[in-house]
């Protein structure tokens, strides 16, 4: 049985306000929202957090994660994390989502100094969101520290912390077979999963047409015990024309997807 729960990114629409994603979400049969630091949920407005926490629950809708913009180990640019952290308690989120080094740096680019000091930071990180009960996730995002599996793995090793785990999704024309390669690598650490169907050149597809893809990848993670022992998501992201039909369409397929039809 598929354990995988459909949600959403609201990162997606980054144009409606809070109340218009719960609403959409909702009306779509999902099951929880992952919310977007940079615009939906502000980390200095917590009374914006805890507004949209009461509105979820009032809709039935779990807080899947907080997508932060916290770039660990970077002292250029993104999110300060203790802000971050106060806001997740305020929007009740059981997972905080941070990126990995600035963005923008590889793994392949970056220096030993570089990944070390995002290691060193990440464990500090982990460390201060256990004693909360929150769990830390990596974006699994090219152009960073954890651009994949090897790198991945690579980094948590590194940062030594239990409570540090990562999100996967597809590189843009990734084969099945690394895919799935790349999945059962990460199983041990693997967090939530950020969904959607483009073009190896970046344009973005009904999720339908990624039916051979997806479908296979979505039994595989759904039979995975998930590392921090709660509820794991598929959250659909970025659909075609950011258009609130185009996440009808895409939402009745992944729903369809994994009650295994």
């Amino acid at each position: 049985m598929n354990t995988l729960l459909p949600g959403l990114c609201s990162v997606t629409f980054r144009a409606l306000p809070p109340e218009a994603v719960i609403t959409l979400a909702a009306e779509c049969g999902l099951t929880g929202i992952e919310w977007g630091a940079d615009i939906h949920v502000r980390p200095h407005d917590r009374a914006c957090a805890r507004a949209v926490a009461a509105r979820c629950r009032d809709t039935g809708l779990t807080i899947a994660s907080y997508g932060s913009y916290v770039e660990a180990g970077s002292h250029i640019t993104g999110q300060n994390f203790a802000d971050v952290l106060e806001a997740a308690q305020a929007l009740g989120a059981p997972n905080i989502r941070i990126w990995a080094g600035q963005r923008g740096c590889s793994s392949t680019e970056a220096s030993l100094e570089t990944r070390n000091a995002a290691a060193h930071a990440l464990h500090g990180m982990a460390a201060k969101a256990a004693t909360l009960g929150i769990s830390l996730s990596l974006e699994f995002h090219p152009h960073t520290l954890n651009d994949g599996a090897d790198a991945s793995l690579a980094l948590i090793a590194a940062a030594r912390h239990p409570n540090l785990h990562t999100y996967w999704q597809p590189r843009p024309g990734i084969a099945l077979d690394e895919a799935e390669a790349e999945l059962e690598a990460l199983a041990p650490h693997l967090s939530h999963l950020h969904v959607f169907h483009w073009k190896a050149s970046g344009e973005r597809q009904p999720l339908a047409e990624g039916a051979d893809f997806w479908r296979p990848l979505l039994r595989r993670v759904g039979a995975m015990p998930t590392p921090h022992g709660r509820p794991r998501f598929a959250l659909l992201e970025f659909v075609s024309g950011d258009d609130p039909d185009a996440l009808r369409r895409d939402a009745k397929t992944l729903c369809n997807w994994l009650d295994g039809k």
